[in-house]
């Protein structure tokens, strides 16, 4: 183990995992996302990081079978059974009940009911939208009155680290340097911090994780194929949602006005369309229209319905480079599909993220050290996105030219407060802030990401607004 690893076990304790691939071969078969698996892998490890493989495999087979028929056969036997899964919750106003679907196990929404004695019991978590949870669930045959249907009739929600202690975690990161901490981060995206070339790399790598922190930041990132884009924004939280490909409508992202329910950006901290290129909008001048408003004050108007979130906006995308390993021309953003070609509404985007600066996936860069268990470090991520005291303290850190455009201001304020989230946990109070590290890794690339976004909403739109220069911001 490396020496950085080391520290991490002992400074992190409990809430260190040993990242050895061998233990995941246990979940062959089985799609679940890494905050699962380290939470499953905790649970059935020794301290020194030793995988009780056999008793993890008897409770998966027990609780995340990998074959849906079989689930359905053993419910029709007559068995109870307790799964850990995701599942999703949709009310049926029409029929006047609350059903659920199991997607990863072939149950449908129309096989399925909540009792009303549950949903009274978790009225914060049983609400429509994708959960994480112990569903105990049983099968009730049809009778003269009953159709039949698999009935959930217990019910934990999956918050395994519900008394997350942030000052704790702010101690941890205290024993670190910044540079450490870098390396720190990079491990629990679940990658080996040595694999990468430069510190450049690792700030651009790491810059992926700014909107699971920072409420309704929206940012683009094209890169080449194989950067590990979607692994970061499909694996790492429950909070995010993966949207690959296919067509979005505004009742997905927004309200679907025949159910009278709200859609996925309602309940998440964060939505990233993956392979945007292939993405498609039902209606794009509604989808256009409803984004530049919600982008922009976090809320939209749907008939008399008015949707209000914090989740952020991510765009994920491929970009053609040349043999140098740079983009064929300076118009990024002609990447993107037409709906988003617009320099209004590429205007709400806060940043931008070069992803061609980073390397390809290959097998150095699997991690097999000591690293943060990867649902706690999302748990840490989900509580500092409401940490009022990092916003304080950028304004105070910074000096504001006269005149400054709103919305570069702003956009540089929220990527350089997600940054000192991410970076500097452990400083709330501005006389305690390293003014040259402020300036290095928030405050400097928090306005070259906004600058991005600027130069590619000229290029589109070549406006006074967009060919000035940034302003002239500075730490005080």
């Amino acid at each position: 183990m490396s020496e950085l690893g080391n520290k991490i076990r002992t400074v992190f304790g409990s809430a260190a995992i040993l990242k050895n691939p061998q233990n995941y071969d246990v979940f062959l078969g089985r799609n679940l996302p890494s905050f699962v698996k380290d939470f499953l892998i905790s649970q059935y490890a020794t301290p020194d990081g030793t995988l009780r493989k056999q008793e993890l495999a008897r409770y998966l087979d027990e609780h995340i079978p990998n074959n849906n028929n079989a689930v359905k056969a053993r419910l029709r036997n007559g068995e109870t059974l307790t799964l850990l899964t995701r599942f999703i919750v949709n009310t049926n106003l029409l029929a006047n009940k609350v059903q659920f679907q199991i997607p990863d196990m072939g149950i449908k929404p129309k096989e399925t009911l909540i009792p009303l004695y549950l949903v009274e019991r978790y009225p914060t978590d049983l609400i429509d939208g994708e959960k994480w949870g112990l569903l105990k669930v049983v099968y009730l045959p049809p009778d003269e009155s009953n159709p039949g249907h698999i009935e959930m009739v217990d019910f934990k929600p999956f918050k395994p680290l519900q008394k997350l202690d942030l000052n704790l975690y702010r101690k941890f990161r205290a024993e670190f340097t910044t540079e450490e901490w870098i390396d720190v981060i990079i491990s629990a995206m679940e990658y080996n911090p040595a694999s990468f070339r430069s510190l450049t790399q690792k700030l651009e790598f790491i810059t992926r994780l700014l909107p699971f922190i920072e409420p309704r930041l929206n940012m683009v990132e094209l890169a080449p194929k194989g950067t590990g884009k979607s692994y970061v924004f499909g694996n790492l939280s429950k909070y995010s949602w993966l949207v690959s490909g296919g067509a979005v409508s505004r009742a997905k992202l927004f309200f679907d006005k025949s159910r009278r329910t709200p859609g996925i950006m309602h309940d998440h901290d964060l939505v990233a369309f993956d392979e945007i290129q292939s993405i498609t909008f039902t209606d794009p001048m509604e989808m256009r229209a409803i984004l530049k408003g919600y982008l922009e004050y976090g809320k939209a108007s749907v008939d008399d319905y008015e949707f209000m979130s914090e989740c952020g906006l991510m765009l994920l995308g491929n970009i053609e480079l040349t043999s140098e390993g740079f983009p064929r021309n300076n118009r990024y953003f002609d990447e993107l599909p037409s709906v988003f070609r617009e320099s209004a509404l590429l205007d709400r985007f806060h940043g931008f993220i070069e992803g061609w600066l980073l390397p390809r996936m290959n097998n150095d860069m699997i991690l097999r050290d000591w690293t943060i268990n990867v649902e706690f470090f999302s748990e840490v991520m989900h509580k500092l996105r409401v940490s009022p005291e990092y916003a304080e303290l950028v304004n105070n850190a910074i000096e504001i030219p006269s005149r400054a455009d709103t919305r570069h201001l702003n956009a540089v304020k929220r990527i350089a407060t997600a940054y000192c989230k991410l970076l500097f946990p452990h400083i709330t109070n501005v006389n305690d802030l390293n003014k040259e590290e402020f300036n290095q890794y928030c405050l400097q690339p928090a306005i070259h990401r906004r600058d991005q976004v600027r130069q590619q909403c000229a290029n589109i739109d070549n406006e006074s607004s967009f060919s000035q220069p940034m302003p002239d911001i500075r730490t005080k």
